[in-house]
């Protein structure tokens, strides 16, 4: 389903007029159909994180495989001092330490990711590295995960802000409807004061996950 430019403006909390203008002026993503703005939802979000703007959950309530924020992490784990000296050496200890139980998975796990290598994630600032909304990982038979890793030292993928990230969120997810839905909500976690301080400040899982409840889902 495609959003009107009145329903976007609704999701990202922005009036009609701004909308209009970040279509011409930033390249929003968006199709003229009859007159009228059409915009996709994943292309929406992928735009919003690029640049730095929260879109709603509300975008993607229908998608009911997706658990809340705060499940997933629970699910996911929370990972300290996770060896880094480069890229591919990090995404390996992370994958290590994922909640599969088939190693064949995991090994499939890893593969993607090294395929897409920095591509896949997305740096959001303040050291912070989310997945990308083109490179799900999907695996259906382990439902929607959030692990979140700590590393030891720090990699530069070209930050917004221009710094290095030392803090990684994955997802699993079981459909790419469900990989959309969980990012978004995390994209919109980390928008919350609370929820940032309380990653920036590395707090053990279950007072992440607590932040991330009080946070809630929109």
């Amino acid at each position: 389903m495609k959003l009107t430019a009145t329903e976007a403006a609704s999701l990202l909390g922005v009036s009609d007029k701004k909308v209009y203008a970040w279509i011409e002026e930033l390249a929003l993503p968006a199709q003229r159909i009859q007159g009228q703005y059409r915009i996709n939802r994943a292309e929406l979000l992928e735009w919003a994180t690029e640049n730095g703007i929260a879109v709603s959950p509300r975008a993607f309530r229908q998608e009911r495989e997706a658990p809340s924020l705060a499940e997933a992490i629970r699910a996911g784990g929370v990972h300290d001092a996770v060896p880094s000296p480069d890229l591919e050496t990090a995404l390996r200890n992370i994958v290590a330490q994922l909640p599969v139980s088939d190693d064949a998975d995991r090994e499939m796990l890893l593969e993607v990711l090294l395929a897409h290598d920095s591509s896949g994630v997305a740096p959001v600032g303040d050291g912070i590295a989310i997945p990308h909304v083109r490179t799900p990982i999907i695996l259906a038979a382990a439902g929607a995960v959030a692990s979140l890793s700590f590393l030891t030292e720090p990699i530069d993928l070209d930050a917004p802000d221009g710094r290095a990230v030392d803090t990684f969120f994955f997802l699993i997810c079981p459909t790419v409807h469900s990989h959309l839905a969980m990012l978004a909500r995390l994209a919109h976690a980390l928008r919350d004061e609370r929820f940032r301080a309380a990653v920036r400040n590395r707090v053990p899982a279950e007072i992440l996950s607590a932040a991330a409840a009080l946070e809630g889902s929109d």
